[in-house]
């Protein structure tokens, strides 16, 4: 017996979709890839739900088509656009002595209910990147080892809950359940990134139509994420408006002539606008140049954003780009210059069975990495969107999916989640407050006050248990 695994990248150019196949050892192949134009979104966020659910359906329906099969696990990606980047740490005693699941399970658990995040903001990812047992630290896995005190270091991912649940609602109104969502460049990282970059660490920037996503993966984990609303369409944009040509066209000639390093004497026929019938001259090496200052800006953004992360130190193997508009020509060169000569590479989607070569594409990072997510393959240990807990090594779910909670539940749910979050405080083993918010990566603040703990965590961890 095996599980369909359909994962959805919701990108603000297109909309793209993967069905993959686990099987009872964990197996995954590739059955088909499908994406359609996306309407309803721009730049990382919905503004239309009933266009957007239709080009969900549309990019769904097809990839079905081709599969010839259906799906029973939906996994959905989310921009890096409304979200907040936050440090916890948290421990527990050990009475059992012996680390298991259940108490790393706990562990985490509790960072998410003690952790105070905005009102308006909810987790969707909780990922420990360093664990310390009594007096030893930076233990990578500390399943099945022994000790008294078993403490964590966590990076939270939370994402502006109306962005969320207008997600949820497309999704819905597509006709599908998703059972989890996930941060779009974290998924691109899972099907991209190999074993020497997470472990010498490394940003990956997936590099889309109208957006970029970033983030830093370190310590078997993701440390930091970022975002950028700028993409390939803007270059489209810039050649439409310079050269005053139709958007479609600007297009064609920027994936036919946009060589970042083209110089010659070679011309190309392009209509005006308005006037598509009279064609005239155009010097290519005009249009190399406004690919190339797009290109070079964007690329000096994301150099500055990683910079002022404060992360870009754990990179040791540099950066890794992905995504459609890592496919212009010289921009790796372009790159490696901006990035103050760290090792770049472009990156395709990791070798897949079923994965031929005409998928093998960047533009296909996001939807692949969202099938082997819902395979499994991701961080050693998280906590995911739905506050479960999941490892790696974990039996392959088989069977139907259950679905996301209607959006209606979920907005009881998140009135009882903030009542708890104002109610406890992150709090450490010595007393203090461990929580650094990174929302505002140029105003970072620690803080660090002494607090009790609230007797109403009792009342409130049995709310937790009912829900």
């Amino acid at each position: 017996m095996s599980a369909k695994i359909l994962g959805i990248d919701v990108g603000s150019v297109k909309i793209c979709a993967a069905i993959a196949e686990l099987n009872n050892s964990g197996g995954v192949k590739i059955i088909a890839i499908s994406s359609c134009e996306s309407k309803g979104l721009k730049k990382g966020s919905i503004t239309n739900i009933e266009l957007a659910a239709n080009s969900i359906k549309s990019a769904v329906d097809d990839v079905v088509r081709i599969a010839g099969t259906n799906y029973d696990r939906v996994i959905v990606s989310l921009s890096g656009k409304d979200i907040q980047n936050i440090e916890a740490n948290n421990a527990i005693n050990m009475p059992e002595k012996e680390v298991n699941l259940a108490q790393i399970s706990r562990l985490l658990e509790d960072v998410e209910y003690r952790v105070k995040i905005p009102s308006e903001y909810e987790i969707i990812h909780t990922l420990p990147y360093n664990f310390k047992l009594d007096e030893q630290e930076n233990i990578e896995d500390p399943l099945g080892m022994n000790g008294n005190r078993l403490e964590v270091d966590t990076h939270i991912i939370a994402a502006q809950r109306s962005s969320v649940i207008n997600l949820r609602k497309a999704v819905e109104k597509a006709g599908l359940k998703a059972d989890n969502i996930v941060l779009a460049a974290y998924a691109s990282a899972i099907a991209t990134l190999n074993e020497d970059e997470k472990s010498l660490g490394a940003a990956l920037i997936d590099m889309g139509g109208a957006t970029c996503n970033m983030i830093v993966h370190a310590g078997n984990s993701m440390r930091y994420a970022d975002f950028l609303g700028v993409g390939s369409v803007s270059i489209t944009n810039d050649i439409s408006a310079i050269i005053h040509t139709p958007i479609s066209k600007a297009e064609d000639v920027k994936l036919k002539l946009g060589d970042i390093k083209r110089q010659g004497l070679e011309k190309v026929l392009l209509p005006d606008i308005g006037d598509e019938d009279e064609l005239r001259q155009t010097d290519v090496n005009i249009i190399a140049e406004v690919v190339f200052a797009r290109v070079n800006e964007t690329l000096l953004l994301l150099a500055e954003m990683l910079n002022n992360s404060g992360y870009a130190h754990l990179c040791g193997a540099g950066v890794v780009l992905t995504g459609g508009m890592t496919k212009l020509e010289g921009l790796r060169e372009l790159a490696t210059l901006i990035f103050n000569n760290m090792s770049v590479r472009i990156a395709k989607p990791i070798d897949i069975e079923g994965l031929d070569n005409d998928y093998k594409d960047p533009a296909y990072s996001c939807a692949i990495g969202l099938c082997l997510y819902g395979a499994g393959k991701f961080t050693p240990y998280e906590k995911d969107s739905e506050h479960k807990m999941r490892y790696k090594g974990e039996p392959p779910i088989i069977g139907k999916s259950t679905g996301l909670a209607s959006v209606q539940d979920l907005d009881r749910t998140n009135a009882l989640n903030f009542n708890a979050q104002n109610n406890q405080l992150p709090i450490s083993a010595n007393g203090e407050l461990g929580i650094k918010l990174e929302g505002d990566s140029t105003n970072q603040k620690v803080f660090k006050p002494r607090i009790k703990i609230n007797p109403l965590v009792k009342v409130i961890n049995y709310f937790k248990n009912l829900f």
